[in-house]
């Protein structure tokens, strides 16, 4: 079974939490579609590109229909001409891809049991910075000793996110904000019990 890792009010190791043992049964495939949904729904979809029926010009057919022993082009809009409409170009659409809400949240399951696998799933009772200094924010994430960190609290107070907020290898998200992708995105994830205790239930 799948073990987190817990640190004390110093951020020391403390002791391990065991996660269910059907975390394990769980396939990596809910993953990949609710990363690829996740994805998906992050594109900007402006790509766009004229039809022949959209471009100005035309009317006047180029040249005579006989005699010049070539095509017989009827308008200036073709694709084939310079600054002719587009054939087959992009066009606005939509790239939503639906994933089922039970996916959801074994795709949770699995990144949370990942972490825990890899032994980068840190639980601690409070995630807090009363001083708002980045000094403190860095002695903590140095004690974790990972190339980039999740952050998850409950509810992040003005002075933890002053100490977090410039650090470049560490991201900190509210309960609320968190899901599989982020939790799958980052080398490291530190998360307070409680939270924990929420996302483990309602997964």
């Amino acid at each position: 079974m799948s073990k987190a890792i817990v640190l004390n009010e110093k951020f020391e190791n403390n002791g391990e939490v065991v996660l269910p043992a059907s975390y394990e049964e769980i396939n990596k495939h809910n993953l990949y579609l609710y990363v690829k949904s996740y994805l998906a729904a992050l594109r900007s979809n402006t790509a766009r590109a004229k039809t022949r029926a959209e471009v100005s010009g035309g009317g006047k057919k180029p040249k005579a229909q006989k005699g010049s022993g070539g095509a017989r082009w009827g308008s200036k809009r073709s694709p084939l001409f310079v600054g002719g409409g587009q054939a087959f170009g992009p066009t606005k659409r939509n790239y939503n891809q639906k994933v089922n809400k039970k996916q959801k949240a074994l795709a949770l399951k699995y990144a949370i049991n990942a972490q825990a696998n890899n032994s980068t799933l840190f639980v601690v009772d409070s995630i807090k910075i009363e001083s708002g200094k980045t000094k403190e924010a860095v002695a903590v994430l140095s004690k974790l000793n990972k190339r980039d960190t999740l952050i998850v609290c409950d509810m992040i107070d003005e002075k933890t996110y002053l100490a977090f907020r410039n650090i470049k290898n560490c991201y900190m998200v509210e309960k609320q904000e968190v899901n599989a992708y982020l939790i799958a995105a980052y080398h490291s994830v530190l998360i307070e019990k409680s939270v924990l205790d929420a996302l483990t239930k309602e997964a």
